[in-house]
């Protein structure tokens, strides 16, 4: 993955927030405070997110089968269809609106915008419609972190001819962490971190994460999220945690 520019890191400190789609619909006003304080105290924010449960409300409605292939949706065009509508008609402007009354200046992207999110098929013949990125447009995001603006993006990206992907919300997340040189990436999920035997783990490694990955004990949807995290982590973004709402949970550290 590539960027189309190489940008100077500014005083700020810079965090990506990943919403997953089940949190989402279950935010607080709290939970929007927290995000205000971490603006007021310094830090530039820019949020991604899913939305698993209304896009599977959809494809119910339409009698549309999904499922999923380590951690990934499979995406067929009818698929597409939906992920592309409710997360860019529906999800992303419901949460712009709840940032906007929160105080937060927000504005919604996809990938389509200002090719933001260039992507191409990730291996059609497993997952169909379901994007790779190839490169982050950091200047477009700038120009918003620049005047307080924060980036809300959801999950789709086009390739050059224009088609929309679906792209995973943990890879998206760790690829824009790693494009704007972030400080911190919060994967905000269901769950409070990584849990393993029915306890959940404030600090791991690496090789914990590949040895409980080897064991089954990280499965599924948990799978993508680990990976981005541990991605990033080698690439020098300092601070990598898997949290719940509380934005408390697991931090994944390069060595203990």
């Amino acid at each position: 993955m590539t960027t189309f520019k190489s940008m100077h890191h500014t005083a700020r400190k810079r965090m990506v927030i990943k919403l997953g789609g089940s949190t989402l619909e279950g935010l607080h006003e709290a939970f929007f405070d927290n995000f205000k304080k971490l603006q007021e105290s310094g830090v530039d924010l820019i949020i991604t997110h899913g939305g698993g449960p209304a896009i599977n409300r959809e494809l119910t409605a339409q009698g549309i089968e999904s499922h999923t292939l380590n951690g990934i949706r499979v995406t067929n065009e009818a698929t597409m269809k939906v992920v592309q509508s409710t997360l860019i008609g529906q999800v992303n402007p419901s949460l712009v609106h709840e940032l906007t009354n929160a105080g937060i200046a927000a504005i919604g992207l996809n990938g389509f915008d200002g090719q933001l999110m260039v992507a191409d098929f990730l291996n059609q013949a497993v997952y169909g419609f379901v994007g790779a990125i190839k490169t982050i447009n950091t200047s477009l995001l700038e120009a918003f972190l620049n005047v307080g603006i924060v980036p809300v993006i959801a999950c789709v990206g086009a390739n050059e001819a224009g088609q929309a992907l679906n792209i995973n919300g943990d890879t998206v997340a760790s690829e824009i962490a790693l494009a704007v040189g972030a400080d911190s990436l919060l994967l905000v999920t269901d769950v409070h971190g990584i849990r393993i035997h029915d306890e959940y783990q404030a600090i791991v490694t690496p090789s914990l994460i590949d040895q409980w990955t080897e064991q089954g004990h990280i499965y599924g949807g948990m799978i993508p999220k680990v990976q981005g995290a541990v991605d990033c982590l080698h690439a020098g973004i300092p601070s990598v945690q898997i949290v719940g709402e509380t934005l408390i949970g697991t931090t994944i550290v390069a060595s203990r």
